[in-house]
This record gives C-alpha cells, structure tokens and sequence, in this order.
C-alpha cells in the first residue's frame, strides 16, 4: 500500500469479554480471602495477641498528670492499630456498597487515599465471582423466539459495535466532554464509563489516561469524584459515544469545535443499516437516542394517537397479514423525530421549578372550573401535541417544597419583623437550594428572627429546609390561585423576588424592587428571558395583589393570569399611569409587613425607550417601590443583565453568573395551549371500554383507583417496587402493546442507558412469570390475560349496569366499593408524568362521577337517601373537587330531613372549596339551606 493508504488505521476496539475467565476467578478467589483476612482476620489477630483497643492504662483519670511509661504508650500504639484497621474497614464497607448498588463513585473516606486504592482493587477482582455479563436474560426471549436474533437485546451484556474510523495523514483519539448538570443530575466518571465502556467500574481508566493533564478552564483532574462541565477527556480505544480528534489538538479547541454530545458517526450509521440484525428488528443500537431521544417518546404513538392500542404501530405495522420490512428503523426513527420537540419542553419548562410549581396551581383552578360544568358522559378537554408535553414537564419540574418554603418562610419573616416594629431590610438576592434558603440583606443585620439565622456577618439570612418544612400553613388558601392566596403568617414582603437562572447548587433570585433602579436587559434572548420573568411573577405563592405590565410582547401570556398580566404596545401607554400611581418606598414595606399591602407593580419591557421615556422611568425607579426591566441600550441604569447566546446570564453588579431561566417562544405557545384547553367547557366523548368476558379473580390484580398496589405476585425487594408499578400501571392501561424504547421514554423521561431500561424489564418479567409480561415478534410488550387492574372491572360493572335493569344498583354499588381513595394516591414525586398526557386520569375522574351520580338518582328516586350518600361518598374520595357530585351529596342530605348532617355538607364543601362556589352550587345551597350564611358567620366569630 502506498500514499494515504497507507497511513489509514483501523481502530478496533478491545471486546468485553462474555464469560469470566479462570484467570478472572482465581483473581476474585484471591482477592475474596485477602479482604476476609483483613476485615476479619486483623481484629481476631488483634484481639487475641494485643487486647482491645482501648486498653485499662488509658481508662486512668490521672494519665494527663503522671509519668508516662512504656505501656502507656504501647496501649497508645495499639489504638493507633485498631484506628487503623477501623478506616481499612470503612474503606472495604463503601467500596462493596458502590460495586454492589452501582451508585456512580465511591464516597472518599477520609485520610485513607492509598488504603482505599488497594481495597478498591480488591473488591473489584472479588466482585468478579458475583456478576456475570448474562446476570438478566433479555424479555425478548420470553416471545416465541423468531428465526432471527431476538428483537430487544440489553445492550449492555452484548460485545459493542466496532466503530471504525478511517484518518487521512494523521493520528486520533476519543474524548468526551462533560455535559452541564441536567437538572439536579451531575456527569460522574462512573457514568461515562458505564456509557462509553460499557461498564462502571472501568471509570480508573479514565482517570488514569486524564490525571493532571490540564482543561480548558485551567484545573486539572486530581480527584475522581470531581469533575466539571466543559472538560475534556481521552478516552480509551473502545469507547463509544465520543467524538474523534486529532491526536495533538488542544482540548480548549476541542471544546469550541465539540460543545455538545457525541453524534453517531456516518460509519456506525451504515453498519446499523446494512449488517446489524438487531436494527431490522426492532433492536435498540444507537444508544445516544436511548439516552436523549427516549425522553420524548411519551408523546408520541399509543399516548398522544387517542386509540388505547393503536401506539407506535404507525411505522408501517397496521394489518394482521402485512408483513414487517427487515428495517424497522424508519418507525423508530420517525417516534424519535417526533420526541425532539418534547425533550426539548421537558428540558427549559421542567428547569423552571419555581414557576411550574406556580402553573400547575393556576392549572389546577382551572381544572375544578371545568369539572364544574362537565357533562355527563363527556370528560373535561385534555390538552395534546406541545399543550401536552408541556405539562409533563411541569408535573416533573415543579418544586412545591421551594415554593412552599419561599412563600411561608418570608411571610413569617415580615410578620415577625413587623410585630418587633422593625422595617424588614432591603433583599437583593436569593439563593434557594435542597439545604437552606439564603437572603442576601442591606444594611448587615445579626439579629433575624427565629427561625432564621445569620451569616457572613449578618450580610446572609439563612432559612435551613429543615425548619421551612416545619412552618405551620395557617389559614387556607382561596383556592390555589395566586392573586386570592391570603395565610394568617402576614403579607408577602417581597414579591419581586424572581428567578433568574440556577447555579451548581441551587436556584437564584433576585428582587425586582431592591434595584431602586432601572434594569437594563440586553443580549440575543432578551424577549425569552423577559417571558419567563413574566410568568413567575404572575404565578407565584410568594405575592398577594400584583400586576406585571408586558411593553411590546407576551399579549399571548395573558390567558394564564388574566387578573395579573396585561400587554400594551409602547411604553407611551403605561408611562402616566405609572407616573400618577407611584407610591413612597417606606409606606409600601409598612404596609406589607402590617396586613395593608398595596398592588406590586413589574414593568417588563422587550422595546427599547426613548430618551424620554428613560429619564421618566428612571426617576420613578428611584421613588417608586416597584420594578422596571427594560431591553436596549439605557443610559444610567442600576443593574446591568446580559444574556449571552448559551443561556449564561451575568448581573456583574451583583456578581452573579448562572444558567438563564428562559422561556423560548414556542414554549410559552405550549403554556397558552395548556391554559386554552383548561378553558374549554365543552368536553370531549369517553371511549367506551372493551368488554371482560370473566369476572372472577385475576391471578395478578393492578389496583389504581386509590393507592396503588400490585396482587398476586410475591413481593419485590424494597427499593424496586416503585419503578415496577409504574411500569405495569403503563402497560395494563396501553392493552395494545408498547415497545421497549416507548416505555423507556415514559418511565425515564429525562433519559436512560438501553442497558438499564432493558434490565429493569427482564426484573420485571422475571417476577411476574412469562405468561404474564410478553413480547411479541416486535419486541412490544403487553400483559398476558391473567393481569386486570380494577379501573378495568370498574368499567366492566358500569357497562353490565346499563343492560341489567334488575342488578344496576347492585353493579354500580359493587363499581364504586372498587374506589379506595384518588388515582395512583401517594405515588412518588416525580412519577407518573406521563399521566398529563395521557386519557387515563381525565376517563376515570368523569366515569367514576358519572356512575356515582346514576347510582344517587337511583337511590333517592327509590327512596333510600342514605344509600345514595354513600355513593356520592365513595366517588368524592377520588374527584374531590367536582362540585355536581357535591350538589348530588347536598340533595342526598336534604332528603334525609337532618338539617345538621346537611349543614355539616355544606361546612365541607366551604372547606374544600375554600369559598369558591360554582353558581349552581350556590343556588342549590341557598335553596335548601337559605340561612346558610349567617350560620357560617357564627361559626367564624366563635
């Protein structure tokens, strides 16, 4: 060969092996009794020949006074020894528990880093007699198998695909750089290594090929467990989902040429398409789209197509006798392209903590408004495409536990400062992080009210999370609605107090009002930066009367707070408003902490102002407690925010740099379909169910309609039950069939190795029994006929009901005993997301009210009133909110003729709905009750 032929390389990459070798066993074997020896051998030895650790020459009072001799410092010696062995130990515990949980890098024991090197590698060897790479076997296999490789294969436990790379004239290697935190989530070099190499525990590689060796911010990789975003590491020749560079290229080069995640490259792209069997059949190969690409799947196929059933058959699967093409990558690419848009929604609004939390609670109000004028047999709208993906991401986003803490740790702050007849100080910023939320005061204060503290020489107010999730909720909310939220703790002190982007630890915020000052916004995402300012404000639980003021864009953002947002052109409009309404700074903070706030007024404004239009507002910023940000060039202003083309926000006068919260124009039209939609009353049909030929006990029974609960198997080891429901829960409500890259995408909406989805199913599998969790030639799954939730049978009932007009009663009544409480009722933080877009939660709100409701007529028309409540009842535990299934319970009551019980319904009903009455409810109340409202009165005052 000659020419740049002949400098071509081929790079093949290291296999992992299958099997464990002998060399492998007897390395475990020797490793298993080195760490036996040392763990139990040393103190048995110890205690035998030496004695304990502490021995009775240290136990004399009169050590410190008298002479020391030679035993005492034996015994001192001795104690050295146990202290020793001690952090060995400690060594050994953290080392199995890391290999053994796969928990990403072992904790560092202190003061132990050449004892936990060697335990590490002998617990590593030993570990080798206890993993097998066919731990699991494939759910593939649970199908009758097809002559070709079986469709779903775990990733992880196969050899990987040799990535071949042909360099003209010049050396390479792989590198990976290190994302930005996701979230909460922060890249781990166990992490990488589990992704590039296959497995965890080759992470020392990576650190050996990258010790000391200097990044593009000028640190150097000294610690294993530290590592930062923007670095850049060699990788080792078999890596996978790198990026290939030149051999000698700077890693700062390497960083601006390579920001973002490896792509495929085109040559693994041919070989998926031509050679690899798996792709033809339904195989998960390119792992990156497992990672990423799954996060949106939860839109698309069997959840947003409206036809329980029909799922992601679209790709071309569509009749009994059309026969699957070899390549079936088309259908999975085409459920991929689909999902980039909802990975993106999830990514930017499910980063908005504080203001999802603020969404949903406005969504939430919405959502009782429509149940108010549901009709019977229709469900409320329920939102779809974008609307939907959006609310997912809320649902997974939203930071209540912050919101709660931010709204009832300041209002206790003002109520307090306010009873000692102290002016509450001056806020310029706040950090709120999973430990404490920080104030950020002037002037410097040593005295905060309990239970704040402060630090940094008063300069710091400090609410520890743990005192804030103590913090009573005295009074009740009117609703969830944040212009009619009032708490007996006092009014919000500071409702200016607004996210502007997060840090590694937690989120920042800053105080509108505290600039006494223009803000001037500028950079490339100015309008996107001014939106999600916008919606925070208008939605959070930290504020009481507000109005924000959008110059120049956001008319669409109105829909979602009416009552707090509006939009004008120009500033010319607002400009002698403001002017004429302006307030004295010290009457407004008096008048927040003594329970007569005024309106908090925020200026938003995407136009640039006239030279006018800046001196104005700059003189009312300077007296008027409010804020006012505005994009283009101002002379003058107080603060300065610059948001850089990468999202990075920098207020130097405050000297902060953070990640922006934005909120991108498509994103917010997703929030205005949202809200559109829970505006709606019209409905939408319930789909009628498919009929159960038998009734009689399933031998695996999924229970939803309250907690949820799986019958029938034996139970799972604690720790997995909760992903396992979740996953069950999915399939028995999708009876069509789900392929394992759709429900990876449900159940991991952020992203997830193959290897890790495909484990997780054969767990499952194997604990239900193959006839009960299949796959078919496809690779989708569903549930075998032996596996029945009980929402399932609830409708089977209802269904029966309507053709036996001898047994309706007893149907209904047996349909209803099925209601345990709400659906899925403590179910985990942060699961069941996809139920946003999904029918399930709307179908079985509206079936459950409409079969209680037919089942009160039915009582009362037969004259028996206390059966009918305990319909109404039984419905209530699960659609509390929904005010015909309360006025039925008010008719109920009143029909028995017991004016205390149908009091006692009425004091409920206030209760819950916290005043907020739908206008037939009042009516009805007023007529069966009419001096219902002096009594309420009276109960008040006493």
């Amino acid at each position: 060969m000659s020419g740049p032929a002949q400098h071509a390389r081929r790079r093949t990459p290291a296999r992992i092996p299958r099997r464990r070798r002998l060399g492998d066993v007897l390395a475990g074997l020797g490793a298993l009794a080195s760490l036996l020896a040392l763990v139990g051998g040393v103190p048995y030895a110890l205690l035998l020949f030496v004695g304990p650790p502490i021995g009775p020459e240290l136990l004399d009072l009169d050590l410190l006074t008298t002479r020391i001799g030679p035993s005492t410092i034996t015994a001192v010696l001795i104690l050295l020894v146990w202290l020793a062995w001690l952090q060995l130990f400690a060594c050994v515990v953290v080392e199995v528990y890391a290999g053994v949980r796969r928990v990403g890098m072992p904790a560092r024991v202190p003061l132990s880093g050449g004892t936990q090197a060697l335990v590490n590698k002998l617990v590593t060897a030993a570990l080798v007699l206890f993993t097998t790479g066919a731990a699991m076997a494939p759910i593939a296999r649970l199908a009758t198998p097809p002559p070709t490789m079986p469709p779903v294969t775990a990733v992880a436990f196969t050899a990987p695909v040799v990535e071949q790379q042909v360099v003209d004239n010049q050396r390479t290697k792989k590198v990976y750089v290190v994302q930005p935190p996701h979230g909460r989530h922060h890249e781990s070099l166990w992490e990488i290594a589990e992704k590039c190499l296959g497995d965890g525990r080759r992470y020392p590689e990576i650190f050996r090929l990258n010790q000391h060796k200097e990044q593009p911010d000028g640190a150097r990789l000294r610690m294993a467990d530290l590592i930062r975003p923007g670095w850049v590491l060699d990788m080792p020749d078999d890596a996978r989902n790198t990026h290939i560079v030149p051999a000698g290229q700077a890693r700062a080069q390497t960083l601006k040429e390579h920001p973002g995640p490896p792509k495929k490259s085109a040559t693994e792209g041919d070989q998926r398409g031509s050679g690899d069997e798996r792709a033809g059949k339904g195989g998960v190969t390119d792992e990156r789209k497992g990672e990423r690409g799954s996060a949106g799947e939860r839109g698309s196929g069997d959840q947003r197509s409206g036809e329980r059933g029909s799922g992601d058959q679209r790709s071309g699967d569509q009749g009994a006798g059309n026969e699957r093409s070899g390549d079936q990558r088309s259908g999975e690419q085409g459920a991929a392209d689909a999902q980039a848009g909802g990975s993106a929604l999830l990514d930017v609004l499910s980063g908005a903590s504080l203001a999802a939390a603020g969404l949903l609670a406005l969504l939430a109000v919405r959502r009782r408004e429509q149940l108010w004028r549901r009709l019977t047999g229709r469900r409320v709208a329920r939102p779809q495409g974008d609307a939907a993906d959006a609310e997912v991401a809320l649902r997974m986003g939203a930071d209540m536990p912050g919101a709660r803490i931010l709204d009832l740790g300041l209002r206790l702050l003002g109520a307090e400062l306010g009873a000692q007849g102290r002016t509450p100080p001056t806020v310029y910023a706040a950090h709120l992080s999973a430990r404490s939320l920080d104030l950020w005061i002037h002037p410097k204060d040593d005295h905060p009210p309990a239970p704040w503290t402060a630090d940094d020489g008063g300069q710091v107010w400090r609410l520890p999370a743990r005192e804030g999730r103590l913090l009573p909720d005295h009074g009740s909310p009117a609703g969830d609605d944040p212009a009619n939220r009032h708490t007996h703790l006092g009014g919000a002190p500071y409702p200016g107090l607004v996210s502007i982007g997060t840090d590694r630890s937690g989120r920042v915020l800053v105080d509108l009002e505290a600039a006494q000052g223009l803000i001037n916004i500028r950079g490339p995402q100015t309008t996107a930066a001014l939106a999600a300012l916008a919606v925070e404000l208008a939605t959070n639980r930290w504020s009481d009367r507000m109005r924000v003021t959008l110059v120049g864009f956001g008319e669409e953002l109105t829909v979602i707070a009416p009552d707090r947002i509006r939009a004008v052109g120009g500033l010319a409009e607002v400009l002698p408003e403001l002017e004429a309404t302006a307030a004295p700074r010290e009457a407004v903070l008096t008048g927040r902490v003594t329970g007569r706030p005024g309106v908090a007024h925020y200026l938003l404004s995407a136009v640039a102002p006239t030279h006018d239009e800046a001196r104005r507002l700059a003189l009312l910023a300077r007296n008027d407690l409010a804020g006012y940000v505005v994009a283009g060039d101002v002379p003058h202003a107080t603060w300065t925010w610059e948001i850089t083309e990468d999202g990075t926000a920098r207020l130097p006068e405050l000297g902060f740099e953070v990640k922006a919260q934005l909120l991108p124009r498509r994103h917010y039209r997703a929030l205005v379909d949202l809200f559109r939609t829970a505006d709606r009353v019209d409905g939408e049909p319930i789909p009628g169910p498919e009929p159960l030929a038998d009734l009689r006990p399933p031998a695996v029974e999924i229970r939803i309609l309250g907690p949820v609960q799986v019958i029938g198997p034996q139970p799972l080891e604690e720790g997995r039950m909760a992903l396992a429901a979740e996953l069950l829960v999915y399939l028995a409500t999708h009876p069509g069939g789900v392929h394992p890259v759709v429900l990876g995408g449900v159940l991991w909406p952020r992203g997830v190795q193959p290897s890790v989805r495909d484990a997780t199913i054969a767990r499952v599998a194997a604990w239900l029994g193959p006839e009960h969790l299949r796959a078919d030639e496809s690779g989708r799954l569903s549930l075998g006929p032996g596996v029945r939730t009980d929402w399932a049978l609830f409708r089977e009932l209802v269904r029966r009901s309507h053709g036996d007009q001898m047994a309706r009663t007893v149907l209904l009544e047996k349909a209803l005993g099925l209601v345990r409480g709400p659906l899925l009722r403590d179910r985990p933080r942060g699961r069941y997301a996809w139920l946003a877009a999904d029918e399930l939660e709307y179908d079985v709100a509206a079936e459950v009210a409409d079969a209680a409701r037919r089942l009160c007529e039915l009582r009362l028309a037969e004259g028996e009133p206390e059966a009918a409540i305990a319909a109404v009842r039984a419905a209530l535990l699960l659609a509390p909110d929904d005010q015909s299934l309360w006025r039925d319970l008010l008719r109920a009551a009143h029909a028995t003729g017991d004016l205390v019980r149908l009091r006692a319904v009425i004091e409920g009903l206030t209760r819950r709905a916290a005043g907020s009455f739908a206008p037939e409810t009042e009516a009805l109340i007023d007529e069966l009750l009419p001096s219902w409202r002096v009594h309420l009165v009276r109960e008040s005052t006493a």
